[in-house]
């Protein structure tokens, strides 16, 4: 009987950054972008916990610290190749992801396909030895006016890795 492990990964930031809204690795159009020490890519962070968990491994924070300047403005897609690298080096490879965006503003539904590009590329590190790939599933829900995100005052994201 094959061995699998699901993973549940979270993250959420504040908008305040002037800088870019990097989502996915997508800069995304908004008049503000996310706050944080990397380049706030919050899909990219709930990934990488998602994958990590199962994996046995610590959480984002623990390996990657917001303390640690090296970290500071790093893209996130790179920090997920690390963390995906980490998975790997466990004997795991990456069978699904599927990621929920909470956000009120921007739109970005014309950006999901992009971002699940994106995101199976990095995790394809991982995937299973002589196996269908990765199947990655990107999928924006707005607050509809509840709450910090429904007040647009930043995203949140949830996603679930299969490992096996």
């Amino acid at each position: 009987m094959p061995s699998f492990r699901v993973g549940l990964g979270y993250d959420v930031h504040p908008f305040g950054s002037d800088g870019a809204l990097v989502l996915g690795g997508v800069t995304v159009e908004s008049e503000l972008g996310l706050s944080g020490h990397s380049d706030a890519d919050v899909v990219a962070h709930a990934v990488a916990d998602a994958v990590l968990g199962p994996a046995g491994l610590p959480d984002l924070g623990t390996l990657f610290p917001a303390s640690d300047d090296s970290y500071r403005g790093a893209k996130s897609l790179d920090i997920l190749r690390e963390a995906v690298a980490l998975v790997k080096q466990e004997g795991w490879w990456v069978v699904n992801v599927d990621v929920v965006i909470a956000a009120e503003r921007p739109a970005l539904a014309p950006h999901v396909a992009a971002m699940s590009a994106n995101l199976t590329d990095v995790l394809r590190a991982a995937q299973e030895p002589m196996g269908p790939g990765v199947l990655v599933t990107v999928k924006p829900k707005r607050g509809e006016g509840i709450g910090a995100i429904g007040r647009g005052e930043g995203i949140a994201v949830w996603a679930v890795a299969l490992l096996g």
